[in-house]
């Protein structure tokens, strides 16, 4: 039972997993759209909006929290720059997640992560 587990593990330890979270929302800020996994889908959700929700007030102190989280310098610009003033007037819901079906390989279902325009 998952009781007040609110996580998904993905086969990794917490470091491992919030370097892999990072640079995922990375690639999502620079390219705009990537394809994984579904379940990765569903937890780079939770860090992508919670990253741009803090871009939105583009305070020095969001900035920094920001730049833990995130270590690529360009993501971090255009997160700042382009993505929080975009989504200024919006309140939430920045991504969308499409499913695109199984992995040749392994059978495991894919999805699209991609910023809502």
């Amino acid at each position: 039972m998952r009781h007040r587990m609110n996580t998904r593990r993905l086969g990794r330890c917490s470091s491992h997993r919030w370097a892999m979270l990072g640079n995922m929302a990375a690639s999502l800020f620079i390219e705009g759209s990537i394809v994984t996994t579904e379940t990765r889908a569903k937890e780079l959700r939770r860090v992508a909006e919670k990253l741009i929700t803090k871009a939105k007030s583009g305070t020095l102190s969001d900035r920094r929290l920001v730049i833990a989280c995130i270590p690529h310098k360009e993501a971090v610009i255009k997160l700042f720059d382009e993505l929080g003033p975009k989504y200024a007037e919006r309140n939430g819901g920045y991504t969308r997640i499409v499913k695109i079906g199984a992995r040749v390989g392994d059978s495991s279902p894919m999805a699209v992560i991609q910023l809502v325009d």
